[in-house]
């Protein structure tokens, strides 16, 4: 078990440093299948597997994220100015969202992630402005569409554990970002999610009778634990890449692993 963890902690930290969400998209779905082959999915881990899941992937966030958003800023690659205004924001939704996440059962979150990557695919396919790179220049948003958005994205990435960069990536590459500054973006406005909606999974399910032992709240402290090592390994080896991938190549990979991840959560269970 813990080599596969650690297996895919570094692939979360390699698409974390350069699609800006490897924490959720890899961590959530490998999580929730250990945890239910392990334990059985009618035991009390198995049937709390979803919440688990992604609750420890976003504490794995708060790390990956902190070290992602280190390599970009050495890379100059983070436009600052952009990303400060949302921060708040995010940090504000995403106690709202994990709040709501522990109150919902987990096949209504697994369901909830599914439709939301089905949502992202399709709107980036046949929408313009995603798949090729609309101008040099990111246009900033006005202070109402500001909190909206990032109230907005916070709740709905601490709800499925994703990071918000599903929805900032595409968010700022329609605004006219390359695929390189999106995905760099995306890591700092992952961190204010991370760190409320951890806190917010621990406090509010402290006491869950499955969640005995090597557990704060829903998280999972020993898969966290390799999960970060393995992330650190893998954000080191893959941040010589930043800023040398052709952005149209970029775009259509960051859309093909949203497509694998789709397909492995709607056939697991």
């Amino acid at each position: 078990m813990y080599s596969i963890l650690l297996l895919c902690g570094g692939l979360a930290g390699v698409t974390t440093v350069l699609f800006g969400f490897g924490g959720g998209f890899v961590v959530v779905p490998l999580l929730y299948v250990l945890l239910i082959s392990i334990h059985g999915s009618n035991s009390e881990a198995g049937l709390a597997a979803m919440h688990i899941a992604v609750a420890t992937s976003t504490a794995l966030m708060v790390f990956a994220a902190s070290l992602a958003t280190w390599r970009h800023h050495r890379r100059h690659t983070v436009q600052w100015h952009l990303v400060r205004p949302l921060v708040g924001y995010i940090a504000m939704g995403a106690v709202l969202g994990a709040a709501a996440a522990v109150s919902l059962s987990g096949e209504w979150v697994r369901w909830a992630f599914i439709g939301y990557l089905c949502i992202t695919i399709t709107d980036a396919v046949l929408r313009p402005g995603f798949l090729h790179q609309a101008g040099s220049n990111v246009r900033p948003m006005g202070r109402a569409v500001t909190a909206i958005t990032g109230t907005f994205i916070g709740a709905v990435a601490a709800l499925l554990g994703v990071g918000g960069s599903v929805m900032t990536v595409p968010l700022m590459r329609r605004r006219g970002a390359s695929m390189t500054a999106a995905t760099a973006m995306a890591n700092p406005l992952s961190l204010p999610m991370a760190v409320s909606g951890t806190a917010t999974y621990v406090l509010l399910s402290a006491n869950h009778p499955a969640l005995e032992g090597w557990y704060a709240g829903y998280v999972d402290l020993r898969a966290l634990l390799v999960l970060a090592v393995g992330s650190w390994f893998g954000i080191r080896l893959a941040s010589i890449w930043i800023g040398r991938i052709p952005d149209r190549i970029h775009a259509r990979v960051y859309l093909l692993l949203l497509a694998m991840v789709l397909v492995v959560m709607v056939f697991m269970h």
